[in-house]
């Protein structure tokens, strides 16, 4: 490829790219009804006593999205140096792609575009570890969760519609079994890529999974540490929106019941944009249990949404404006 058409392709993806996405984050956003149903609920409580506990879970969004751009750091430090700032834009930019993926699967490709050429499809490889990290601590703060939504939520009286008990252990096995062998694969990436790599078309990559082969330990450790931080995070910040929207709810409760949402989230594959409904829908039925104040969750849901999936794309399209696909002279 000649540098004129380096040139011309670095001025054109990054705009044409940043059109796509906001068009598309408009047209979604025009389409979600409970985001309408919420929008009166959701300024009443920004023009509320309540606002600065808004303010608090856009501050974390920020340390959320903050924490995930070191673990961008981490991951891809051993074929780049990348500065907290770069990594942050990364991880940007990859959540205003990942909103028009099935399962956000175009996140890791707009994260490597701000690497460096040569270094993009092996870090866009070398994302799995950061994923493979997160999905582990979902799954096991997930089964926790609903441990304790069968023992302390759930009685004669309450019960899930549409999953009974017998279903609902049948799940925590899977989740349970899932938990094992994603556990088992993580910490023994290196292995199981020796062995991937005897197939014959995969040995012919192997240059794009041999550093996959030398994460270290405490590496591995490092960012299971990080994903269960964004955790927490997640888990505040509903609690807090809770709060906001006069939903009441015990705290190990409410905790409980955020982490049953994540896992059922991370389990059924949606597109970004369009989990608003899904999200509204499973909120009130996990949520309904505790609470009736049915256009508290709805705002809730809603309000996370907006903060911790639509503002972060939002600017995160404006880094994809100023992407370069080729950095190298």
């Amino acid at each position: 490829m000649t540098k004129r058409t380096k040139n011309i392709l670095n001025y054109i993806v990054g705009p044409a790219l940043f059109i796509w996405l906001s068009w598309a984050i408009y047209k979604q956003l025009q389409t979600q009804t409970d985001l309408k149903e919420s929008w009166e609920t959701i300024l009443v409580a920004v023009n509320g006593p309540g606002n600065w506990k808004i303010g608090i879970v856009i501050f974390l969004m920020f340390l959320n999205w903050g924490i995930e751009a070191r673990k961008w750091q981490l991951q891809v430090n051993s074929i780049e140096s990348l500065s907290f700032v770069q990594a942050f834009k990364a991880v940007l930019a990859g959540q205003a792609m990942g909103f028009n993926t099935i399962n956000r699967i175009g996140e890791p490709a707009a994260r490597a575009a701000f690497l460096q050429e040569g270094n993009k499809i092996r870090g866009a490889v070398l994302s799995i570890t950061g994923s493979m990290a997160q999905i582990i601590v979902t799954f096991l703060m997930g089964t926790l969760s609903m441990l304790y939504m069968r023992w302390y939520i759930l009685s004669e009286d309450r019960q899930l519609e549409g999953l009974s008990v017998f279903w609902l252990d049948g799940f925590i096995y899977i989740i349970g079994a899932g938990i094992l062998l994603f556990t088992l694969a993580y910490f023994k990436l290196s292995g199981i890529i020796q062995l991937l790599e005897r197939i014959s078309w995969i040995a012919r990559y192997r240059f794009f999974l041999e550093k996959l082969e030398s994460v270290q330990m405490n590496e591995l450790v490092r960012l299971l540490t990080l994903s269960l931080g964004r955790f927490l995070v997640f888990l505040f910040q509903y609690f807090l929106m809770f709060q906001v929207f006069g939903v009441n709810l015990y705290w190990l409760d409410a905790f409980a019941m955020v982490g049953v949402m994540l896992t059922v989230l991370a389990v059924i594959p949606t597109m970004a944009l369009a989990e608003l409904g899904f999200r509204g829908k499973v909120s009130l039925l996990l949520f309904g249990l505790l609470n009736n104040n049915s256009i508290g969750i709805i705002a809730t849901a809603a309000g996370i949404w907006l903060i911790n999936l639509i503002l972060p794309a939002i600017l995160g399209t404006l880094f994809i404006l100023g992407l370069r696909i080729f950095r190298n002279k």
